[in-house]
């Protein structure tokens, strides 16, 4: 995104309070590419930083939350030091913070297992076939977490799946579900109702709450859907007892 590109969005970057203790740094008011990249690696330079004062960061998909201490860092000062950091550099082209891992999830598309895929596929003008070699050969980052402990909003997929939400609620999906939602995807931490489309089933446990590191994901990482045959699946499933759900998990080389 140039400079140029960026007058689309005019009034970003923006900072705003938010309460007594919090700061919003926002990069766009919709979801696009860059501003996701930007808010990832803007908050990646926050932590870097360790500023007295912020208590913690967090990032949603076009934007930097932080939690500050006013009684250690001013709303000024803490607005001044981040107008500073945010001229620093473009953002919108930085590079993605180091430490990122690429997680190969075996996936079970369509059957009855994840039974709104062929709906999906039509929607988007494809055959199964094509739409599970399409859906399964892209790479897709976790954008954001959130909704549910551990969840992730993933993406972006081909502008073929910009597709519109259901008229009608499935009543629910099950733990593991890869639904479509907006040439994103979501995989659901917990069993929940939806009103996007079931197109997937995996084993993968996204929220552990046993483990030392009870979020499987964080935002930056990349994942691949990885299509599997139902026997398979199933085969997976039945020794996926430590949330894994067969996943192969790298780093992705900077």
């Amino acid at each position: 995104m140039t400079a140029n590109d960026r007058q689309i969005r005019p009034g970003f970057p923006a900072l705003r309070p938010v309460g007594l203790s919090g700061m919003l740094v926002s990069f766009s008011d919709r979801l696009e590419e860059p501003a996701n990249r930007a808010a990832l690696a803007f908050r990646a330079a926050v932590e870097a930083e360790r500023k007295a004062g912020i208590a913690e960061t967090a990032t949603s998909l076009a934007s930097v939350f932080l939690r500050f201490d006013p009684e250690v860092l001013s709303h000024d000062a803490l607005s001044d030091w981040l107008q500073g950091l945010l001229a620093a550099r473009d953002w919108y082209a930085a590079a993605l913070p180091g430490g990122r891992r690429l997680i190969r999830v075996p996936t079970l598309y369509g059957t009855d297992l994840a039974p709104q895929l062929e709906e999906a596929a039509a929607a988007a003008g494809m055959g199964v076939e094509a739409a599970i070699a399409d859906l399964g050969t892209t790479r897709v980052r976790v954008l954001t977490i959130g909704f549910a402990p551990g969840q992730p909003y993933l993406g972006p997929l081909g502008a073929d799946w910009d597709l519109p939400r259901q008229t009608a609620l499935t009543a629910q999906v099950p733990v593991g579900a890869l639904v479509l939602a907006v040439r994103q995807f979501v995989l659901f931490a917990a069993s929940s109702p939806t009103g996007w489309r079931h197109v997937g089933q995996t084993a993968f446990r996204c929220f552990r709450p046993e483990a030392a590191a009870p979020f499987a994901l964080r935002p930056g990482d990349e994942m691949l859907f990885e299509p599997v045959s139902k026997p398979e699946f199933l085969r997976i499933a039945a020794r996926a007892t430590d949330g894994a759900g067969g996943a192969v998990i790298g780093e992705i080389a900077e």
